[in-house]
């Protein structure tokens, strides 16, 4: 069977982040790099089994209240150890408390000999397949009947073998499939096995969304070739194996929207570029641009702080107004008072600086290292700014011990001096740093 061709879905990019144990700050850390790049989903494996994993509806959970548009998800389920009904209404709680960003990959188990040990099934795969039938029937009906998630939460299937894609194709959301189990050259083969199972039971193959795990790649042509995977075989969500903090930023700020450039052109029929932009190619002069327009957003985000900050102290913004107002900001949506939204917007300075000190600044000092007065400055202005923005969490400690607007003026103040830091530190890091991202890039 030949390839299927483009199902015109949205473009969505995500990563693939080990839970590892050991290091549990750090997987929180990526997740939130995550969301500062410009993805859309982060991803963990669920093996309970596995000593070094964390749990991933635990991670999910917390990912969720770290972050504010990203949406979670498991990649995949372990359906034997985790039951329909419990798993359904852990779904459910999550998506409403998070206001819709969860999605569930869901697998029918591999590995038995962990899942045994730890209490589940040893099932036959015609068994397997079974149990994922009634385990997607038995989520949605715990749905219909309630707790109901805050959206229409897409059920993705991690499916090999022709049943488990005829499946998919019968009663799931989505194929979410990796790259090492499912090679390229097999999507077209696959892809027209869901896409027989969808006619069969009355649907249409675009109800089936097409995911993929991808294996990083250093290739200059990698965002033509995922390109290629949308165009010829459909996938419409490329989701990155990765825990490295500078391939988390290069996929967000370059790769991500290099494919979403090329697929727009060529489904527009225009001409589509021969590659993707690198930092050796003349494209890469628009990157001094970008770094200013992350710097507005951080000024505007910081005149939203002054102005809810402002009515509170005036007393012209009350509690209710206040969640109003806040609610529809930008930056922290799901963070409904002060407080929360003071702390947000440290978190996104502090997510800013650490990407540029950990993958920015190396770059740059390797490739022009008449730059390491200029970016000694800048990592010593981080510092310093980490300092203040811990004062600023101090000043808001005190706010909520207080009652009214007691401690207000501590804040304000706090805010002053991180506002007046902060800006200074943004125009010299322009005044400095334009001219050589537009010559190296970022990366």
């Amino acid at each position: 069977m030949g390839p299927v061709g483009d199902y015109g879905q949205d473009l969505q990019f995500g990563t693939f982040l080990t839970p590892d144990a050991s290091n549990p700050d750090r997987v929180v850390e990526l997740a939130l790099l995550t969301e500062a790049a410009g993805l859309e989903l982060a991803t963990f494996q669920d093996h309970p089994y596995q000593r070094r994993f964390l749990d991933a509806w635990a991670l999910v959970a917390t990912v969720l209240a770290r972050t504010s548009s990203l949406r979670v998800t498991t990649n995949v389920t372990n359906l034997p150890l985790r039951p329909p009904h419990v798993l359904a209404t852990t779904v459910a709680s999550l998506d409403l408390l998070s206001r819709g960003r969860v999605e569930l990959g869901l697998g029918a188990g591999a590995f038995w000999d962990g899942i045994v040990q730890m209490g589940g099934p040893r099932r036959t795969p015609g068994e397997a397949l079974r149990a994922l039938d009634e385990g997607i029937s038995t989520v949605r009906a715990t749905w219909q009947r309630g707790p109901a998630p805050a959206h229409d939460v897409e059920i993705w299937v991690g499916a090999i073998g022709p049943k488990m894609l005829a499946l998919t194709g019968r009663v799931a959301d989505g194929w979410l499939p990796s790259q090492s189990y499912v090679p390229p050259e097999t999507l077209g083969e696959r892809n027209q096995l869901i896409d027989d199972a969808a006619v069969a039971a009355g649907r249409a193959p675009i109800d089936v969304r097409r995911l993929y795990n991808v294996t990083p790649s250093d290739d200059p042509r990698w965002a033509e070739w995922l390109a290629e995977l949308a165009l010829t075989h459909g996938v419409s969500t490329f989701v990155v194996g990765t825990d490295d903090p500078a391939l988390v930023q290069r996929f967000g700020a370059e790769v991500a929207p290099a494919v979403r450039e090329l697929v727009a052109a060529a489904r527009a029929g225009a001409p589509v570029p021969a590659a993707a932009p690198t930092p050796s190619q003349p494209e890469v002069a628009g990157m001094g641009r970008h770094l200013v327009d992350v710097h507005d957003h951080l000024r505007a985000e910081l005149a939203q702080v002054f102005d809810v900050i402002g009515q509170v102290e005036a007393g012209s913004l009350d509690a209710g107004r206040a969640r109003g107002v806040i609610n529809e900001m930008t930056m922290r949506q799901n963070d409904w008072t002060m407080g929360a939204y003071c702390q947000s917007y440290c978190r996104l300075v502090a997510t800013h600086h650490t990407i540029e000190s950990s993958s920015m600044f190396p770059h740059l000092r390797a490739s022009d290292p008449s730059l390491a007065p200029v970016l000694d400055r800048l990592d010593e202005e981080h510092h310093t700014i980490h300092g203040l923005l811990e004062e600023v969490d101090r000043a808001l400690v005190a706010v909520v011990a207080g009652s009214d607007s007691d401690g207000l003026p501590g804040l304000r103040a706090a805010v002053d001096r991180l506002a007046e830091a902060l800006t200074g530190h943004l125009s010299y890091e322009e005044e400095q740093l334009v001219g050589p991202l537009d010559r190296y890039g970022f990366f």
